[in-house]
């Protein structure tokens, strides 16, 4: 194309390059006609030549105007030329062609020498392949055969030694004590016994019938040597002074494969041996509390007897009551006192009477209560956590508990019907609630029925006992009970005591029944202090009576507690407004004329029109009275109220508040007297509010 593009270069018809013309090419376009030019189409002549008319060749020729025939023949002559120069070549190249010849055809002859080889190496190696494949089968079946003969031996493996009897195991059942290697031998005797039973293709197999005798044998002498090493185990037990705890611990839990064998391969030895340990350990703890509950009876401190109700008058039991005259003054019939503890030490271990017994130490009931119950919560606690592993069954705890249980309720029916000391009963039930927390802390719930029906049994000797304190309240004789004596009666120091009791033993768990019968003790001591009281014939000695009772109720209610309840508040009230009629008492007896006056005439307006008015002359008297006694008055106040009050703070809070309604009194006379005409002339014997307030202010700090 080269050689095309430069002889076009060179055509002698060379014209000067103008805009291309296609209208004017195609005009000149001449085109041979044959008999193939039906077939020729120019459709697509158009985007051809839009397509090519960037070529350079193209565009050259087009622009230069050569015919196209001219044009094929110059490039038919140079491919003529470009051919024959082509041969001239292969000439020239000739020899070296040959050459090249022969290399292939020794090549040629090489690679067939190799074909034929690398034939025969695919025969052989298909030969082999297929030895291979021969081989590969022969091994899986040689390993399918090897992996059944494993399974199959260790079945066979596994029945031969789970069926055979060693001798070294005949040798420990027979012969060997019952220790550590004892325990593992019977396991491995129990493994066999349930193989032989379990399995359905052992029972058909003909080794069974050589095993099984022997099996049986040795399974009847094991039976047999446990039966009696346990048995043995059993009998130290009953020995006086065994430390029970201590031998299941480090003796019997050791063997306690022994009852696990028992139970699946000798139920009926095994039923033997918990009959037996039942029925031992039935009769040991029996007769372990029973002897310890007559130990602690010998620790008991009577408190209270049917006589010592609130209402009851103390005369009518001294003769019978002699011995513990002593005890009751201090209250301790309805005080809680030092009583309380029990409750603080309600963990604490269980007494031990000998050494209380040497002491010459006595306790109230409840705390022998505490003491007996703490010993039967260890007791039943190690003996339930026993029972559960040693024998694996809950059951028999509560049968071998049956006999201590009926040991303990013996001696509480006895006890109980004679219990008439109400704060002991309060102490025992709330004892019970706290030992329930404490078994429900522990998870252990053998003794909840035990507990509650203990719990059951108090609240109605409670609440007779209680009943019996109200029926005395309201049946009380006045007139063996009354003295005269305006100090606090013994009747409502009782009542105080023990309602304060009662209070404080309430506070944590806010019992509504018992606040309710509380309530109806109040109104039944309110109703008995007002029939003693109007046994006083002045109406002063009845209300210093009344104050006197209702502040030492008040004293010994705050003790319980500091709130007090609507019982203290109650009494609060009645104190308040008794206050106020005695120092309306106690002024009347000294300033009765004033007093009046104040309360008749001091309201009036001298100076209105009235029928009768105030004057100098009725004032007159009442100031001169007052100023010249008024000390003397005061001070005469300040003894009867030192002596009427065995309160001291209370006595001189009255006082205060009388001197006070003295002062509220006189000021009110004084506004009357600026009021009246000529009441300046009275101003000289008229007492100065000031004096009046340093003598209260005087007794005051008396106070």
């Amino acid at each position: 194309m080269a050689d095309v593009a430069a002889n076009n270069g060179s055509h002698p018809r060379e014209t000067p390059k103008n805009v291309f013309d296609f209208g004017a090419f195609v005009g000149d376009l001449i085109v041979e006609e044959d008999a193939s030019s039906d077939d020729i189409s120019l459709e697509g002549l158009q985007q051809e030549l839009e397509e090519c008319k960037n070529d350079d060749v193209v565009a050259n020729i087009l622009s230069k105007g050569i015919k196209l025939r001219e044009y094929t023949k110059g490039v038919e002559n140079n491919l003529r030329q470009v051919e024959l120069d082509s041969i001239q070549d292969y000439i020239k190249e000739s020899d070296n062609l040959v050459s090249l010849h022969d290399q292939i055809r020794d090549c040629d002859s090489i690679l067939s020498q190799m074909e034929s080889l690398l034939s025969g190496f695919q025969v052989e190696i298909g030969s082999i392949s297929s030895d291979i494949k021969i081989l590969q089968e022969k091994s899986m079946d040689m390993g399918l055969k090897l992996k059944n003969r494993k399974v199959a031996e260790s079945k066979l493996a596994k029945f031969v030694e789970d069926i055979i009897v060693p001798p070294r195991m005949v040798d420990v059942i027979v012969d060997g004590e019952v220790n550590d290697e004892y325990m593992r031998t019977l396991d491995i005797l129990s493994k066999k016994l349930k193989f032989v039973e379990v399995d359905p293709m052992v029972k058909a197999s003909k080794a069974l019938k050589d095993v099984q005798p022997e099996l049986e044998k040795l399974r009847q002498k094991a039976v047999s040597k446990v039966f009696d090493f346990i048995v043995q185990k059993l009998q130290a037990l009953r020995k006086p002074k065994t430390n029970i705890q201590i031998l299941q611990q480090n003796v019997l839990l050791k063997f306690k494969y022994v009852i696990s064998f028992l139970k699946e391969h000798g139920k009926e030895v095994y039923n033997e041996v918990r009959a037996a340990y039942i029925d031992t350990m039935n009769k040991v703890l029996s007769a372990h509390f029973r002897a310890y509950i007559q130990a602690l009876e010998k620790l008991q401190l009577d408190i209270a007897t049917s006589n010592d109700m609130i209402g009851v008058e103390t005369r009518s039991t001294s003769l019978f009551s002699r011995g513990r005259e002593p005890l009751k003054n201090r209250s301790a019939v309805f005080a809680l006192g030092e009583r309380l503890n029990v409750l603080k030490e309600i963990d604490q271990p269980a007494l031990i009477p000998h050494i209380a017994e040497a002491s010459s130490l006595k306790y109230p009931y409840e705390v022998l209560f505490r003491s007996l119950h703490k010993l039967l919560m260890d007791t039943a606690t190690s003996e339930y956590l026993f029972c559960d592993e040693f024998f694996g069954e809950e059951s028999i705890f509560y049968e071998i508990f049956a006999g201590p249980f009926a040991v303990i309720d013996e001696h509480f029916n006895s006890i109980l019907p004679n219990c008439f000391d109400a704060i002991g009963l309060m102490l025992m039930i709330r004892i019970i609630h706290q030992h329930q927390l404490i078994m429900s802390r522990r998870r252990i719930p053998c003794l909840d029925s035990y507990l509650d029906k203990i719990n059951i049994s108090l609240w109605p000797r409670f609440k007779m006992v209680f009943d019996m304190h109200l029926s005395s309240l309201r049946n009380a004789n006045v007139k063996l009970l009354w003295e005269d004596d305006i100090h606090p009666h013994y009747v409502m120091r009782r009542y105080a005591e023990f309602t304060a009791s009662l209070i404080h033993l309430n506070v944590e768990y806010g019992d509504g029944q018992l606040d309710l019968n509380m309530e109806r003790l109040r109104m039944a001591v309110d109703d008995l202090l007002m029939k003693l009281a109007k046994m006083f014939s002045k109406p002063k000695l009845q209300i210093v009576f009344l104050i006197n009772n209702y502040d030492m109720t008040i004293a010994v209610l705050k003790e319980a507690g500091p709130e007090g309840g609507k019982i203290q508040l109650h009494f609060e009230d009645l104190l308040k407004s008794n206050t106020g009629l005695f120092v309306e008492e106690l002024l009347v007896e000294h300033f009765s004329d004033l007093i009046k006056f104040v309360k008749t005439r001091a309201s009036e307006d001298p100076n209105a029109s009235s029928e009768r008015p105030i004057t100098v002359a009725e004032v007159e008297p009442l100031v001169k009275d007052f100023a010249s006694r008024w000390k003397a008055a005061i001070e005469l106040m300040h003894k009867d109220v030192i002596t009427s009050f065995s309160n001291f703070l209370c006595g001189m809070e009255i006082l205060r508040a009388a001197l006070t309604q003295l002062l509220l009194y006189y000021t009110r006379l004084s506004d009357c007297i600026k009021k009246i005409n000529g009441g300046t002339a009275l101003n000289k014997d008229l007492v100065s509010i000031s004096s009046i307030m340093y003598e209260i202010r005087k007794y005051s700090r008396t106070f």
